[in-house]
C-alpha cells in the first residue's frame, strides 16, 4: 500500500485529484528546502478549509441547539474549531506523519506541532471540498466534529473560565468567587493588571492581563487548573 493510500484510508476519502491530496500536506517551509516543487503550500487550502469549517459548524449548531442564543453558540463554535481540538483531530488522524516539512522544522518537532497540525487539518477540508463538493465534505466535517461537540457541551467546556469557577464555588462552597486587583504596572497606555482570586479570604490563584477582565479570566483559568489537580 503507497503512502497515498494509508492517508486516503485515514480520513476515509479516495481523492480524484492527486495534487489536492498531496498539496494539503505541504508545509511552506518544505519549499524553500524544495523550490523546484510543483504544488505550493497548504496555505491556500487553509484559508478555504477554515471557511468552510466555520459555515458547517455554523449550521450544525444551529440545527442542534436551537435553544441555545447565539452569544453560547458563538462560545461553542470558538472552543470547537480552536487550535488544541483541531490539532486533536489531526493527531487522530495521524495527519503529522504524512506532512511534508523542510530539516528544520521536523527537528522542532513540527510533526507534533498543535498550529501545524490544526493548519493541516483545515486544508484538509479546503481539499475535500474542491475535490469532492459540499455534500461530501460536510458529511467528512460532521464525523470528526460531531464526538468533540457531544464532550465540550457536557463537559460545559464552551463556558468561559470564570463563569465555570463560580458555579463550582457556589456548589462547593456556597460563596461567589471575588476578584482584587493586587498589582498596576506599566504607564496609563499599556499597563498590565494583576488580579487575585479570593473565595471566601483564601486566595486561589493570580492572573495577568492587559485588562482587567484578562487578568481576571487568566486567575481563572489556573484556578481550575489547581481543581483539575485534585481531581
Amino acid at each position: 500500500m503507497t503512502k497515498s493510500n494509508k492517508l486516503e484510508k485515514r480520513i476515509g476519502i479516495k481523492f480524484k485529484s492527486e495534487d489536492l491530496l498531496c498539496q494539503f500536506l505541504v508545509h511552506r517551509s518544505y519549499l524553500n528546502e524544495h523550490p523546484q516543487f510543483r504544488l505550493g503550500s497548504n496555505e491556500r487550502l487553509e484559508f478555504l478549509g477554515d471557511a468552510v469549517l466555520e459555515f458547517i459548524t455554523s449550521f450544525l449548531l444551529y440545527q442542534k441547539l436551537p435553544d441555545y442564543p447565539e452569544g453560547t453558540l458563538t462560545n461553542i463554535r470558538s472552543y470547537l474549531v480552536r487550535t488544541s481540538t483541531l490539532s486533536q483531530i489531526a493527531f487522530e488522524l495521524r495527519l503529522g506523519h504524512f506532512l511534508l516539512l523542510s530539516k528544520g522544522e521536523e527537528e522542532l518537532g513540527g510533526r507534533k506541532n498543535p498550529t501545524l497540525l490544526a493548519n493541516c487539518f483545515e486544508a484538509l477540508i479546503g481539499a475535500v471540498y474542491l475535490d469532492q463538493g459540499l455534500r461530501a465534505v460536510r458529511k467528512f466535517v460532521l464525523k470528526m466534529i460531531c464526538p468533540k461537540l457531544d464532550e465540550i457541551i457536557k463537559q460545559q467546556k464552551f463556558k468561559d473560565s470564570k463563569s465555570l469557577f463560580q458555579e463550582i464555588t457556589q456548589a462547593r462552597e456556597k460563596v461567589t468567587p471575588q476578584y482584587r486587583v493586587v498589582d498596576e504596572a506599566g504607564p496609563d497606555h499599556d499597563k498590565t493588571f494583576t488580579v487575585g482570586l479570593l473565595v471566601g479570604k483564601k486566595l486561589w490563584a493570580k492572573g495577568k492581563g492587559k485588562s482587567k477582565q484578562e487578568a481576571e479570566e487568566k486567575a481563572a483559568e489556573r484556578a481550575l487548573a489547581k481543581i483539575e489537580e485534585k481531581i
